[in-house]
């Protein structure tokens, strides 16, 4: 049995398991004020090209986006989303948990245009009727999308740029950052990306560590007392020092972009093996997500010898499936998955 369930499938690359035992017995402060913290702040700012920028660890993705949202709004606020953002679709609510909506718009596999953005916060403040409805107080997006689509850097700037003329942040949902970046069809640096954001995060649980997310504040924006902030909405490790030394590792000899450059190599070896048995593409993902149509009896077949992802349903013989590589992606796993395709 071999899985492309998901990109957080296996434990940890080697070499955070390796430098985790190394510094295990060592005593330190918690709660991200030990020196591995510290440390590894200090590579995320120079990856990040932002000397001072504000860089804190939380624990999961979930987590960070419920955090940072209601962090960064007013109770009288909502965040506009992708109505297939992760926010909208995937997270069972935790942002309308912390009080505050989601106000999902139209995308197109995955991504909200410029255009549909202008035109909702436009109308929505034309209504005369408009402070008895949520204010649109932020704007997120996810890079890459839940569809494995990337916003290229023109219309990143386009949205930054709206966010700005209605004085709203931008917030970037970066789970999967990594496998963005390394895409051959990114066409922006990471320096770029923080510039145009107000927020984003840097995923780790989903790119080769066992858990946690590095959240970077872009323009001096952390909240006061952000620490108390994450300690109330329960995210806050006390051994913070498994996240300081993850991301440390993770930023060390360039290894987050090394990993995350595997699973691209990975997943365009996937896309070869299933173009080759003639699947039908869902979307055209440039990244490690992969969406195929298969005929639900195929799907039986396949399923006894591979996992993957439900998606959606195409019609009532037919349904998208999801296929995802990951840092730990091998090329016998590629070679099993081929074999198990032949047969179906």
């Amino acid at each position: 049995m071999v899985s492309f369930e998901s990109d957080y499938i296996a434990g940890a690359h080697p070499e955070i398991l390796r430098r985790l035992e190394e510094t295990n017995m060592e005593h330190l402060p918690g709660y991200g004020s030990d020196r591995y913290c510290d440390s590894a702040k200090e590579k995320i700012r120079r990856a990040v090209g932002m000397e001072d920028a504000d860089v804190e660890f939380l624990t999961g993705g979930t987590q960070t986006n419920a955090v940072i949202i209601s962090a960064l709004l007013p109770d009288y606020a909502g965040v506009v989303s992708a109505v297939t953002g992760h926010v909208n679709a995937h997270e069972a609510g935790a942002i309308e948990y912390t009080g505050h909506k989601v106000l999902p718009l139209l995308a197109k596999e995955g991504k909200i245009s410029s255009a549909d953005l202008k035109c909702y916060l436009s109308d929505f403040y034309a209504d005369a009727s408009h402070e008895h409805m949520v204010i649109p107080g932020m704007v997120y997006i996810s890079y890459p999308t839940e569809y494995g689509t990337l916003y290229t850097k023109d219309e990143l700037t386009e949205i930054s740029g709206i966010c700005r003329e209605f004085e709203i942040p931008l917030f970037i949902d970066g789970a999967r950052l990594g496998y963005g970046l390394m895409s051959h069809k990114c066409d922006i640096t990471l320096p770029e990306l923080a510039e145009l954001c107000d927020v984003f995060y840097i995923g780790g649980t989903k790119v080769g560590a066992l858990c946690g997310e590095a959240v970077v504040f872009t323009k001096g924006n952390k909240p006061l007392h952000f620490l108390t902030i994450v300690k109330k909405r329960g995210a806050l490790l006390a051994k913070g020092r498994l996240l300081g030394v993850q991301f440390d590792t993770l930023f060390t000899d360039d290894l987050y972009f090394k990993i995350s450059r595997h699973a691209i190599d990975m997943a365009e070896k996937l896309k070869d093996i299933l173009k080759e048995r003639g699947l039908q593409f869902h979307i055209d993902s440039p990244t490690n997500q992969q969406f195929v149509i298969l005929e639900n009896e195929q799907i039986k077949k396949l399923r006894e010898k591979v996992a993957f992802e439900f998606w959606e349903k195409k019609d009532e013989t037919h349904t998208v499936v999801r296929f995802a590589t990951a840092w730990s992606t091998t090329e016998e796993d590629l070679k099993t998955l081929k074999e198990a395709l032949s047969r179906i």
